[in-house]
């Protein structure tokens, strides 16, 4: 009975994602058309400015979404790029999503402050699984709160952000850090969650380094394919449920006491099908390939997450420390080109335990945006579902670009988009996926001909 309910705690978390997705879808409409802004006033070279305040509820809006105390703080970080008559922002939240009420209520945070048009800031979440969901304001007098927490939050990091606007340079660089793992898993019963080694895990960690014309980081900016969930469901020995900013929490906060004054910002890769190599409450699988959830360290789990934040941090520092060449001036093209392409939504059985097949039911058809910004020899695309590693892959690899970052949980987040292997072989990110088979596919397809058509 418990294990059941565990599951079923799961997977609440995992349909507001869902949920979430087709608000922000709505809200947005983005249409089919291709926008796409250059920096081109000759007056302006590169700028940078960066922000960051903390959102956590208070004491007294807990319990809220099953959290009942707090062990670190939730933040909002904030990057400003400008150049020439172009601005552009980017706003990464410690979520595991964000509705399209909170998104609305940012970007009105960041137009107030900037001028920055609404088409022009990107927010995105880090896949944390330890926080609360962001739920409508009308829901409870808690959520409420909470949706205004991140409000303020925002308004407060974007005016830091744009009162140290300064004239930067950026560098890009990459490196290699074992500390995800691939989470599919064959049972009696089919695929399921849990660690295989034998699975692909791209390793790569992906850097960009903002400095001021002097040399020092203003921003660190570190692309990883994990999903921050490290304590996710860990109840400690008190029988708390506490709040944490995960694994990009302790990476960032590494990064940032490197470099104090400095903001450090989480870009989540493809976290479909990646776990944390070690977590505070796990999957097990024994000999005969039954499966069981519900192993929990307890306190003790936050020495997991110490560890591998520290080693993430380290390995990112040990990057952005090499980077030798960097760009300034008006040499620095700033671009951000926005398009979507057309699917179809399906809906399936929720992902509660293992299978070995699934029938999806086409429920219509979904525009699934896509974001691709530009700041010099570096590009960085960001699609609103969980990709795969694979479709991340096959971005990277045919981009024309010698840096390229590749996303998932743009504008709040939305489901799975499994690749044809997933769907193949019928593992977690299948049956908790929203779109039909090929979509991922089609979104990496295109994603690529907007990379070439920058150079």
């Amino acid at each position: 009975m418990l294990e059941r309910q565990q599951n079923q705690s799961e997977l609440s978390r995992r349909t507001v994602v869902a949920a979430g997705a087709v608000t922000a879808l709505a809200a947005t409409a983005l249409g089919s058309a291709t926008s796409a802004q250059a920096a081109t006033k000759a007056s302006g070279g590169l700028k940078v400015g960066v922000g960051k305040a903390a959102f956590t509820p208070a004491a007294s809006l807990l319990p809220l979404d099953n959290f009942t105390a707090v062990h670190d703080d939730l933040n909002v970080r904030v990057l400003l790029v400008e150049s020439g008559s172009r601005s552009i922002a980017l706003a990464v939240l410690d979520l595991t999503s964000i509705s399209a009420e909170a998104i609305a209520l940012m970007r009105d945070a960041v137009t107030a402050a900037t001028g920055i048009a609404a088409a022009n800031i990107m927010v995105t979440v880090t896949h944390c699984f330890s926080a609360p969901h962001v739920q409508a304001s009308s829901s409870s007098a808690g959520a409420a709160a909470y949706v205004q927490n991140i409000a303020g939050a925002t308004k407060a990091a974007v005016a830091d952000a744009v009162k140290n606007l300064q004239d930067a340079e950026v560098g890009y660089g990459s490196g290699r850090v074992d500390v995800n793992v691939n989470r599919n898993v064959l049972t009696t019963d089919g695929y399921w969650l849990g660690v295989n080694e034998q699975l692909p895990s791209d390793k790569g960690v992906y850097v960009a380094r903002f400095n001021d014309l002097d040399g020092n980081p203003i921003a660190v900016l570190a692309n990883y394919n994990v999903q921050s969930c490290v304590m996710q469901d860990s109840v400690m020995a008190d029988g708390t449920l506490p709040i944490t900013a995960d694994l990009a929490g302790a990476a960032m906060t590494h990064v940032e006491a490197q470099y104090p004054g400095a903001v450090g910002f989480w870009l989540v890769g493809a976290c479909g099908d990646q776990f944390p190599a070690y977590r505070s409450k796990r999957y097990t699988i024994d000999k005969d390939k039954g499966w069981t959830y519900g192993v929990d360290l307890h306190d003790a789990g936050f020495a997991l997450l110490t560890a591998q934040g520290e080693r993430l941090g380290n390995e990112i520092v040990r990057v952005a420390q090499g980077i030798g060449k960097y760009e300034s001036g008006k040499q620095v093209v700033v671009r951000l080109v926005t398009d979507d392409i057309t699917t179809t939504q399906v809906t399936g059985p929720q992902a509660g335990a293992p299978t070995k097949t699934v029938t999806f039911t086409p429920t219509g058809t979904a525009q699934v945006p896509l974001w691709v910004f530009q700041v010099g020899k570096g590009v960085f695309a960001g699609v609103e579902p969980e990709l795969s590693t694979t479709t991340a892959t096959s971005i990277r690899e045919n981009s024309s670009f010698s840096s390229t970052f590749v996303m998932s949980m743009f504008e709040g987040g939305a489901k799975n988009m499994p690749d044809k292997w997933n769907f193949d072989h019928v593992t977690y990110a299948a049956v908790d996926g929203f779109y039909i088979e090929g979509t991922a596919e089609k979104a990496a397809s295109r994603i690529g001909r907007i990379i070439k058509s920058l150079n």
